[in-house]
């Protein structure tokens, strides 16, 4: 009796045979072929897609590419669930896409946003913030801007490009910040668009801030020394050319 013996042959799965969504998650697969698969999934706006997409923020291989994706496919709710994200990166991520939709509702999570801890994820929150054209940011800004720090003097220059009376007030505020950008900031503000009524603010500070003060306190330790009575002598200068 004859006895035939089959042999099952394993069925191995390539990287051809696979869908765009199995590649985008596949491991054995180098970066560059799960960033094609990425790319592939690009326009693409069902909700398989929507979801595997959601899913790729959190690797960081393709997580850039998947936000974009998000964004082009205007899947806005998973972008905003994604600021809540524990993973910085991915909350930073999807606050520089949710800018470019420029919708009202979108401004609070943005101004929220860019109060995170997190210097990148605040960061790109405020450049979604300034992506807006028009005078519907302008109370978000002015709330940031008073807070001084690194995003709060970004967004007094995007204040200050959108509306150069509510700029100049929050800058004449912080001129009593103890932080030398601050002052920086605030005194560049009132150098283009103060008057006379800054004047007497800004002598105190070009007589008494004659020494120059580094930023060892903020990181920046490479930074060569600031003088600020220079920089109140320029924004003193400035104004007066001004003859305001």
């Amino acid at each position: 009796m004859k006895i035939s013996i089959f042999f099952l042959v394993p069925f191995v799965l390539t990287a051809a045979d696979q869908t765009a969504v199995q590649r985008l998650f596949d491991s054995k697969l180098n970066p560059t072929l799960r960033a094609n698969a990425c790319f592939e999934l690009r326009g693409n706006a069902t909700p398989d897609v929507i979801d595997a997409l959601s899913r790729a923020l959190d690797d960081a291989d393709v997580r850039a590419c998947a936000a974009d994706n998000l964004r082009i496919a205007g899947a806005i709710e998973p972008l905003k669930r994604a600021l809540s994200n524990p993973d910085a990166q991915v909350r930073a991520a999807a606050a520089r896409e949710l800018g470019v939709f420029r919708k009202p509702e979108l401004l609070e999570p943005l101004s929220i946003a860019a109060e995170d801890e997190n210097a990148l994820v605040s960061t790109n929150a405020l450049a979604g913030l300034s992506m807006y054209p028009g005078p519907e940011a302008i109370p978000y800004l002015v709330a940031i801007a008073k807070k001084g720090g690194m995003t709060g003097d970004m967004a007094l220059d995007r204040l200050s490009e959108l509306d150069a009376a509510a700029g100049l007030a929050v800058a004449r505020g912080l001129l009593g910040s103890q932080q030398v950008p601050d002052k920086l900031y605030a005194m560049k503000v009132i150098g283009a668009t103060g008057d006379s009524s800054d004047l007497p603010e800004l002598r105190k500070i070009a007589a008494t801030n004659v020494e120059t003060l580094s930023q060892r306190d903020r990181g920046f330790g490479l930074m060569p020394p600031i003088n600020l009575a220079r920089s109140a002598q320029a924004a003193i200068a400035a104004i007066e050319k001004r003859g305001k």
